[in-house]
């Protein structure tokens, strides 16, 4: 049968481009590294850089604010782009999305991770023009060492810089911390605490855990250099306003972890910059976490730190 239908353009709609290199480093053995990201925004925002168009005036360009993505993958190395599909919805609602990839705990010790993250803020400021990022208007969210990474982020405490980029700003405005082990000494203490009850448990030593893979270094002196990668302990009056997120039967990072931190936030008097949910039977990165209600629950952080 033939059809005559009036869709409109209620919806815009979006697109995606990889493997945007932001920086160069070297990994423990000394081999350079390219370090990539990916962004997801609406069309009309992106696809001019891609299609091999005239730009734009800069007077018709419309700026849109940014959420960065960091995966997970327990510092151990993960696509960047392996959940990418779940924050589509925020690049429905005008933000341009950027994926991160970062060096895993066989390619970079602590703050390696922290390094890469920044530069990669630096690099949109940087390229602010060509992607049509509103510089003032920067978030972060991440899930597990990803959520980790954003709230270390979110402390905006101007530590852990590199030279690439300099002369940009790596602070942000908003941050989603989705589950993420945010006390390492606490996490090493579960995780020890796990391998003395089950002899067969997956780990052995801490070193061989997440955490200890991630700190790296004299297993003697783990647990108290892992205090200065606690953002519990780093936060500061600088902190923008976070969101953090965490399921009460999560069996890898504790769900204590996140209630503890945000505790540490309101007895630092910023009560009213950080907003903590737990999930009833959410596990460590179960579909709760993505279900409707939390994806307006983040929509309505966002709009309201971020704009939009």
């Amino acid at each position: 049968m033939k059809h005559f239908i009036d869709p409109g353009r209620k919806r815009n709609s979006v697109n995606f481009v990889d493997h945007i290199v932001y920086s160069r480093v070297k990994d423990l053995d000394g081999n350079d590294l390219e370090l990539d990201l990916s962004i997801m925004a609406q069309s009309g925002n992106i696809e001019m850089q891609t299609a091999g168009g005239v730009m734009p005036e800069a007077h018709e360009i419309e700026y849109h604010p940014a959420i960065i993505w960091v995966s997970g993958g327990g510092f151990r190395g993960v696509d960047k782009n392996q959940m990418i599909a779940e924050t589509q919805f925020l690049a429905d609602a005008g933000y341009t999305v950027v994926s991160v990839y970062y060096r895993s705990s066989s390619q970079g010790k602590f703050p390696a991770q922290i390094v890469d993250v920044k530069t990669a803020i630096r690099f949109l400021r940087a390229h602010a023009d060509l992607y049509h990022i509103d510089v003032n208007r920067i978030g972060i969210m991440g899930r597990s060492a990803g959520g980790y990474l954003a709230a270390f982020i979110a402390m905006n405490d101007g530590e852990y810089e590199s030279e690439e980029w300099s002369g940009f700003s790596s602070k942000v405005q908003a941050a989603y911390d989705m589950f993420g082990p945010v006390d390492m000494v606490k996490l090493m203490e579960a995780d020890q605490l796990a391998m003395a009850k089950d002899p067969n448990h997956r780990w052995k030593t801490v070193e061989d855990t997440h955490a200890g893979a991630f700190m790296g270094g004299d297993p003697a002196t783990m647990k108290e250099r892992a205090k200065e990668a606690s953002v519990n302990l780093r936060i500061t009056k600088e902190m923008c306003p976070i969101l953090i997120a965490h399921g009460d039967s999560d069996p890898l990072v504790p769900s204590y972890i996140s209630q503890e931190f945000y505790d540490a936030i309101k007895a630092e008097g910023m009560e009213d910059r950080a907003e903590l949910y737990l999930l009833k039977n959410g596990e460590h990165g179960s579909p709760e976490f993505f279900q409707e209600e939390m994806r307006e629950i983040a929509l309505e952080f966002f709009h309201k730190n971020l704009g939009n």
